[in-house]
């Protein structure tokens, strides 16, 4: 059996489940709404203040679904009743970065700044303190979303392995390399 798929979902107070014929999952919230289609072979019953996930065998397709829907609505659940949130600093002299409305403003050391456009489900806000990095914080009910948005983001100028420069998440560690000088003759 599989230990992630066979817990329950537990749903708050202030959040409503529907589950219709068709498997479609809708998931109602105070910060929002979440909609996932479910595969016809697993089953998706609400009892109570729960939401059970079952698959009918144990073949490998069955056994893979099982966990995946169940994380899927555990986060729709977690998304509309909290909300996630992603934090990402700037590393490099003279990187900026300015919320204004849904568009995100930076300079990454190009020769223009980048204007990134935010789509309406995620807010975004920025932080500079002194003599630190700038840091973007990322807000949304959907997790799917922010993390391909925060992804999009980091791609505009990825930490490179040599000074540590570009986009990283706040905590994450940039293995660093020797550079030429260091080299053994």
């Amino acid at each position: 059996m599989s230990r992630i798929g066979k817990l329950p979902v537990v749903i708050p107070e202030k959040v409503t489940v529907t589950v219709d014929k068709a498997n479609v999952v809708t998931v109602k919230g105070p910060l929002g709404q979440l909609v996932q289609t479910v595969d016809p072979d697993i089953k998706v019953e609400l009892e109570g203040m729960q939401l059970l996930v079952s698959r009918p065998t144990d073949q490998k397709r069955h056994r893979s679904l099982h966990g995946l829907y169940r994380s899927l609505i555990a986060s729709m659940v977690k998304g509309v009743s909290e909300g996630f949130t992603i934090e990402q600093e700037l590393v490099g002299v003279g990187y900026r970065a300015e919320a204004k409305g849904q568009n995100l403003e930076m300079s990454l050391g190009y020769s223009h700044d980048v204007l990134f456009q935010l789509p309406a489900e995620v807010k975004v806000e920025t932080k500079q303190e002194k003599r630190g990095n700038p840091i973007v914080i990322l807000k949304s009910h959907d997790k799917q979303l922010i993390g391909t948005v925060a992804a999009k983001i980091r791609s505009l100028r990825a930490p490179e392995p040599y000074k540590g420069k570009g986009i990283r998440f706040v905590g994450e560690v940039v293995r660093k390399k020797a550079g030429k000088s260091a080299s053994v003759k």
